[in-house]
C-alpha cells in the first residue's frame, strides 16, 4: 500500500511539474513578415481590413508595415533588404530579373486607369483624341500610357504626335482635369475614381482595349513582390500570407460595413467617391489562374517592349521566367 501511495504521489507529481511547464512555455511567436507599403495606396486599405478582422492572427502572421511616400521608395527598400514583400508590377520585377535580381510576383489587382473626359465632352470614342489636349499621368513610359497608344496605332493614329499630351504626377493631371484645363485625361485608376465621382465619363478603361493587343482577360498590373529565395526558405508562410490576402479581398467584396475601416484611410467622407472606390477596387481583384495570368502578361510585355524600348524594359525582349510565383496552391 505505502508503494502504491509513492508511485500516486510522484505521478500526481509530474502531472503539476508538466502542468507548470505548460503554463510558463510561451506559445509560438507568430511569424513576422516586413511590408514596406505605400501610405496612401490602396494596399492599406487591404491591410486596414485584415487587421479589423483579425485574418493576420489567424494566419499566424506578424505583420511588420513600415510606411513609405512612394512605389520608387518600396522598390529601394526591397533592393536592401529592409522589406520581405512589396507591391510593384510585373514588368519592374521582369527587368530586376534580367539584372540578377531574382524577384518574383504574385496578382494583387487588375485594376487600370482609363481615359477621362467632361459629361458634356465632344471626345466620343478614342479616335476622337486625335489632335486634343491629352494629360498623362505618370510619365513619357507608364504601361498605360504605352498601350493606348500601341492600340491607336492599330487605328493609324500616332497619339504621341498627334495629340498635346502634358505629363505630370497623378493628383496634378487630375487637377487639371477638374479645372478644365486638358480635354481628355489618362490617370491611376483611384484617381479616374475621383473624376467619375465628379461627373466625369470615362471614354475607355485600359483593360477594355487589352483584348485588341492579344489578352485574353484581365491581367494583374500590380502584384505582391519578394525575393525568390526568401519564398523558398517561408514558403509555408507566403502561402499563408496570400491566403490571408485571399480572405480580405472576399470580405471586401461581400461586405459593405468592412469599408467602414477603409474609409479614413481614403482622404474622402463623400459617400459617391466612397461608393465609386468601393466598386472599382472590386473590379480589380484577380480572378484567373496564374497560368492565365502569366499568359496574358507575356503577350503585352511585347507590346510594351516594342511600344516603350529598352528604356521600359531594358534588354529582355521577353517576360523573364520565374516572374510570376506558381507555388500556391490551387493556382
Amino acid at each position: 500500500m505505502r508503494a502504491l501511495g509513492v508511485i500516486w504521489a510522484l505521478g500526481r507529481t509530474l502531472a503539476l511539474a508538466t502542468l507548470m511547464l505548460t503554463l510558463a512555455a510561451p506559445g509560438r511567436a507568430a511569424e513576422t513578415i516586413r511590408l514596406a507599403v505605400q501610405k496612401t495606396g490602396t494596399f492599406s486599405w487591404e491591410l486596414a481590413a485584415i487587421r479589423a478582422s483579425g485574418l493576420d492572427k489567424e494566419a499566424d502572421l506578424a505583420l511588420e508595415v513600415t510606411e513609405l511616400a512612394s512605389t520608387e521608395a518600396g522598390k529601394i527598400a526591397m533592393r536592401a533588404g529592409s522589406a520581405d514583400i512589396i507591391l510593384s508590377d510585373w514588368l519592374w520585377v521582369s527587368r530586376e530579373r534580367t539584372l540578377g535580381a531574382k524577384l518574383t510576383f504574385y496578382p494583387y489587382s487588375s485594376a487600370l486607369g482609363a481615359v477621362m473626359v467632361p459629361a458634356s465632352s465632344p471626345i466620343k470614342t478614342l479616335a476622337d483624341l486625335k489632335g486634343r489636349k491629352l494629360a498623362v499621368a505618370g510619365g513619357a513610359i507608364d504601361k498605360s500610357w504605352l498601350l493606348l497608344q500601341a492600340r491607336m496605332k492599330q487605328d493609324g493614329i500616332d497619339l504621341k504626335s498627334e495629340a498635346t499630351i502634358a505629363y505630370g504626377a497623378p493628383p496634378l493631371i487630375a487637377a487639371k482635369a477638374l479645372d478644365g484645363e486638358m480635354e481628355a485625361s489618362l490617370n491611376f485608376w483611384n484617381f479616374c475614381a475621383q473624376l467619375e465621382a465628379k461627373g466625369f465619363r470615362r471614354l475607355a478603361g485600359i483593360e477594355e482595349i487589352l483584348p485588341k493587343l492579344g489578352a485574353k482577360g484581365a491581367v494583374s498590373a500590380v502584384g505582391y513582390v519578394f525575393d525568390e529565395s526568401w519564398a523558398a526558405s517561408h514558403k509555408d508562410a507566403v502561402a499563408r500570407f496570400i491566403a490571408m490576402t485571399r480572405k480580405a479581398k472576399q470580405l471586401l467584396v461581400t461586405s459593405d460595413a468592412a469599408w467602414d475601416k477603409i474609409a479614413p484611410l481614403t482622404g474622402t467622407s463623400d459617400v459617391t467617391l466612397l461608393k465609386t472606390y468601393r466598386e472599382r477596387y472590386r473590379d480589380g481583384i484577380p480572378r484567373r489562374s496564374i497560368a492565365e495570368e502569366e499568359q496574358d502578361a507575356r503577350v503585352l510585355y511585347r507590346v510594351l517592349a516594342e511600344t516603350g524600348g529598352r528604356d521600359l524594359v531594358g534588354p529582355a525582349a521577353e517576360l523573364d521566367p520565374g516572374t510570376f510565383y506558381h507555388a500556391v496552391p490551387g493556382d
